[in-house]
């Protein structure tokens, strides 16, 4: 993952009881404090799970790919932010907070263009108050 923050992952369980990494955002404090940024995106690519619930290496690579090319753009234009990925239980999940889901989705477009169609779904919902992404980062274990 490009350097574009601090990051913590930790183990979580699905609904199914198969194993779910959650990787979040800790330096979100300069986003969160101002409120434009209350759109809270949630990009899904579904997949063929190996039989733990994980992506086979090659879709990992490209779901890394993606990560890091939507990391880097949206640190040069800093129109979203990344704050969680969860991946397992035959899904990858991208989570941002945006600024609006217009030029987020133009921005999304742009960096995907050069790689092959990949079967994303995109949802989005008002979070004003960063409840979705308080509550993903109570999955981070602390070993202090």
């Amino acid at each position: 993952m490009s350097d574009t923050g601090e990051w913590w992952t930790a183990p979580a369980e699905s609904e199914s009881g198969q194993l779910i990494m959650v990787t979040g955002r800790r330096d979100v404090e300069k986003f969160r404090a101002n409120p434009r940024f209350s759109i809270r995106v949630e990009v899904t690519w579904p997949y063929t799970p190996k039989p733990d619930g994980m992506p086979s290496e090659e879709d990992s690579k490209v779901m890394e790919q993606v990560t890091d090319l939507l990391n880097d753009e949206f640190r040069r234009d800093p129109v979203a932010v990344m704050t969680g990925i969860f991946t397992g239980s035959g899904e990858r999940n991208w989570v941002f907070y945006a600024l609006s889901t217009h030029i987020f989705g133009r921005k999304l477009n742009e960096v995907l263009e050069p790689l092959p169609v990949l079967p994303l779904s995109i949802s989005a919902e008002n979070d004003p108050g960063w409840e979705a992404y308080d509550e993903m980062a109570d999955a981070e274990i602390h070993l202090d």
